[in-house]
């Protein structure tokens, strides 16, 4: 059998075994999707990885049909050359080429061992329900609920009124027992002492040394958002507090990176970085909450399956229980909460 007939039989195996992999359909009309342009220099600078190494003449046909496989999977060029390295080293590894075993072994993606090191200040390996917030307000709601993780994702142009959120944020954490993330500014979150900050692709890309540096000393942990094994793979070379991965299903709230990646593709992500502490989020309602967990992520992020309820407190309630992790309440909550609205 010559090289592309090996190549087209490598190609329909993996494609045969691992169908569940194509990215979930989207309803109506095709969006738009604001995925960061990538690049293999860019991915070999900011990772020390070399994807295209000569790959030994023997194991072309794998590469190819696997990058061709993954293609039609609908994984990102990047992606889909990442996983072709992947798949030869598994082979090599192996001493075989097994296509119903998808690569999730760290070694096979030319990755150091993490033995659950991090550089950054750690957080636990399970941060529970994960209510992302838009505003002080609700925030405040869920610390006196006790939710165990929360974000601040508040946006506006105005500096002062940034900070002023923020502020009024950790405060409201303050002898609580939830912990606090700020989304995007960590300078406020380092100047106001919350207790970590989360931060974008574009924020990854954008920091100099000398920031990454200041959020270290800082002792502020650090969360990363991914959409793929390049952005896992970058996260992975910071080697931050935990790591979320999405959009996991369809969401309207934020301009999607990526199509939804959906249930099997998060249960790769999850094994490969099983190391870490794993948010899933986008998307996530309370019915999918068992699905999810039974990929191996510790955590679920949600935004509207809590603030659009017609009660945010009982939904966390019961939210945080479908992960089993109590809510800590302050005795005021059931007294102040029900009928405020932020």
């Amino acid at each position: 059998m010559n090289s592309l007939a090996q190549a087209q039989l490598v190609e329909q195996e993996i494609l045969t075994h691992h169908a569940a992999l194509k990215t979930q359909p989207m309803q109506g009309a095709a969006p738009s999707f604001s995925a960061h342009p990538s690049n293999l220099e860019h991915f070999k600078n900011t990772t020390g990885i070399q994807l295209l190494d000569l790959v030994p003449e023997e194991f072309i046909s794998i590469f190819e049909g696997a990058r061709k496989a993954c293609a039609k999977l609908e994984f990102v060029e990047l992606d889909s050359l990442i996983l072709a390295g992947a798949w030869v080293r598994q082979t090599m590894r192996l001493g075989q080429f097994v296509a119903s075993q998808w690569p999730t072994q760290r070694v096979d993606f030319g990755l150091k061992s993490h033995a659950g090191n991090s550089a950054f200040t750690p957080c636990p390996q399970k941060l529970g329900l994960y209510a992302v917030l838009a505003n002080a307000a609700f925030v405040s709601r869920m610390a006196r609920v006790g939710v165990p993780t929360l974000q601040l994702r508040f946006k506006s142009d105005d500096e002062y009124l940034i900070e002023k959120e923020i502020e009024r944020c950790v405060q409201a954490c303050t002898g609580l027992a939830s912990n606090l993330f700020i989304n995007d500014h960590w300078r406020l979150a380092i100047k106001h002492g919350a207790y970590g900050v989360h931060l974008g692709q574009e924020d990854v890309h954008a920091l100099s040394r000398e920031d990454w540096a200041q959020i270290k000393a800082s002792g502020l942990r650090l969360g990363i958002s991914t959409h793929g094994y390049s952005e896992m793979i970058r996260a992975d070379a910071l080697q931050p507090s935990y790591i979320a991965m999405g959009a996991v299903f369809p969401t309207t709230l934020k301009k999607m990176q990526t199509p939804p990646q959906g249930l099997a593709r998060l249960k790769q992500y999850a094994s490969l970085l099983r190391d870490y502490p794993l948010v899933a989020i986008g998307g996530i309602t309370e019915r999918d909450f068992a699905s999810v967990l039974e990929t191996g992520v510790g955590s679920i992020a949600v935004v509207r399956e809590i603030v659009q309820d017609t009660n945010p407190e009982e939904k966390a309630r019961l939210l945080c229980r479908l992960l089993n992790t109590e809510t800590t309440e302050t005795t005021e909550t059931t007294e102040t909460t029900e009928n405020t609205k932020p």
